[in-house]
């Protein structure tokens, strides 16, 4: 499936109308299914992804198969880690799931090249990718260092709110504890606690927060 320059010119602003019909003629949209992994640990990729509607997830995978999560893209943000993996030619070192139906431009690698070499505007929206996606990367890693286990949760439940339209965070304990990289049964004694204070209530496979900052 295809974009047109008019739907790019909504996502875009910044970006200049020469480059917008390069990238209406040699982009494809991809439907993406809740659930779906769009990019896997170790994969060699061969287009550059922009999220156009919906939400994926961006996970660091270990040795041992757990999870860590890291940030979310959402619509007109680019994964910094496949831009960098096709200029350099590397494999995929993070995973990305679909949170909900999601439409993705695929953009092709020589292509992305070439524009950061020819456009300012796509040099500029490729810095700005890094930027942002390392300033989340910093924010998850100064949670983990400097934070207690109940300190992180809280983040991580503000971190989810932020994507919802409504207080309804759709999350199970496991699926928390896989994010966190720890036990469902400490996720779950801490959210109890939590429970308690008043600041969310727990339902099944769903948590409603009570109290936003």
């Amino acid at each position: 499936m295809k974009i047109s320059i008019e739907q790019l010119k909504s996502k875009f602003p910044n970006i200049d109308s020469e480059l917008l019909a390069q990238i209406a003629h040699e982009g494809v949209v991809k439907e993406i299914e809740s659930g779906q992994v769009i990019i896997r640990t170790g994969e060699h990729l061969t287009s550059a992804m922009i999220v156009l509607t919906g939400t994926i997830k961006i996970n660091r995978e270990g040795d041992d198969g757990g999870e860590f999560f890291l940030y979310y893209l959402k619509s007109g943000q680019a994964c910094a880690m496949s831009l960098s993996c096709l200029r350099n030619q590397e494999a995929s070192q993070v995973m990305g799931l679909a949170v909900e139906n999601s439409e993705i431009l695929m953009l092709p690698m020589n292509k992305v090249n070439e524009w950061v070499r020819d456009f300012l505007s796509w040099q500029e929206f490729v810095i700005n990718t890094y930027r942002n996606r390392f300033e989340e990367v910093l924010e998850v890693l100064d949670s983990v260092a400097f934070r207690s286990m109940d300190e992180r949760l809280e983040f991580y439940l503000k971190k989810q709110l932020n994507q919802q339209k409504n207080n309804d965070i759709p999350v199970s304990h496991q699926a928390i504890a896989n994010d966190l990289n720890t036990s469902r049964e400490v996720i779950s004694r801490l959210l109890k606690k939590m429970e308690q204070r008043g600041i969310l209530a727990l339902h099944r496979n769903h948590i409603e927060m009570l109290i936003v900052d």
